[in-house]
């Protein structure tokens, strides 16, 4: 194999363990932007389903670590967010404990 093909080889071989180790790696979601006709309700997300904000030891939008969180939240229509009920209550416009 000549110095080239050596080369061109090694290449490839490291963009492809580039892309795969890109393609393992947890994205982190940004937060999505606010919106006039929507609020941001506590407590209803699911594990891993929150839009932002989940609290301590969590970056941001997917990281609730257990279902209707208290402190992650979803954005949902106006006016509808303590209308939302759950296992733990309806759903709240402040931070739940």
């Amino acid at each position: 194999m000549n110095v080239r093909k050596q080369i061109t080889a090694a290449t490839l071989a490291s963009s492809l363990a580039a892309a795969l180790a890109m393609a393992a790696a947890p994205a982190v979601a940004a937060p999505k932007p606010m919106r006039a006709d929507m609020d941001k309700c506590y407590g209803i997300a699911l594990k891993a389903d929150n839009d932002c904000a989940a609290g301590p030891g969590t970056t941001c939008a997917g990281t609730a670590r257990v279902d209707y969180q208290g402190n992650s939240w979803k954005y949902v229509a106006k006016g509808t967010c303590t209308q939302i009920p759950t296992p733990k209550g309806p759903g709240s416009l402040t931070q739940k404990a």
